[in-house]
């Protein structure tokens, strides 16, 4: 087994791996020997991390989350400091666009792990929903923020206002997806519903 120092190093490496695969071939066709080869490493070693194919999804997903946050403060350090309210939310539900492939590998390895959980039960069993939870928990954060400064709309529900522009988010994500609509076109459509709920003073 890989000394310590190595653990971190050879887990990212199975999972960047999964994350090719799955997105070059779909996930029908990922299978822990697939997996191994394509990490350039043993199936042992692959097992070694993870027992089960779920769980080596879970960690992928957890990988990309973390991804993209930093993909987030990117975005908003390319902006006024600090940034507005509006620029926030905006910046994190254009991150979850698939504009590039970086967002594009999240977008299609999240969906096709949603698919596949409905007829799996063993990556069903899995706390895969955590991301999506912990991302709409963010949003209505940053919404409440927003209300308290005076910018979003007094009568909004910050709660059900984040779990409304996620589902805006994610199935314009996949209309982008299957080319439906422009990235622009999808960022436009946001755009009309934050006019809605920001102020005029916030509105762009």
């Amino acid at each position: 087994m890989p000394r310590t120092a190595d653990h971190a190093q050879r887990k990212a490496q199975v999972i960047n791996g999964l994350i090719r695969l799955a997105t070059r071939t779909g996930l029908h066709a990922v299978t822990m020997r697939a997996v191994a080869a394509e990490a350039g490493v043993s199936v042992r070693l692959v097992q070694y991390y993870f027992e089960t194919k779920a769980q080596l999804l879970l960690a992928a997903l957890g990988h990309l989350e973390e991804r993209s946050h930093d993909r987030w403060a990117a975005r908003l350090a390319t902006g006024q400091d600090p940034p507005s309210p509006r620029e926030r939310v905006e910046a994190l539900l254009a991150e979850a666009l698939p504009t590039d492939e970086a967002s594009r590998t999240f977008h299609l390895l999240w969906t096709s792990c949603a698919m596949l959980a409905m007829t799996d039960p063993e990556l069903a069993a899995q706390p895969f929903v955590e991301g999506p939870n912990r991302l709409e928990a963010q949003l209505a954060e940053l919404l409440r923020q927003a209300q308290n400064d005076g910018v979003l709309d007094a009568g909004a529900d910050p709660y059900a206002e984040a779990a409304r522009l996620l589902a805006l988010s994610h199935g314009l994500g996949t209309c982008v997806m299957v080319g439906q609509r422009t990235p622009q076109a999808a960022m436009h459509l946001l755009g009309y519903h934050l006019d809605r709920l920001f102020t005029s003073s916030e509105a762009h």
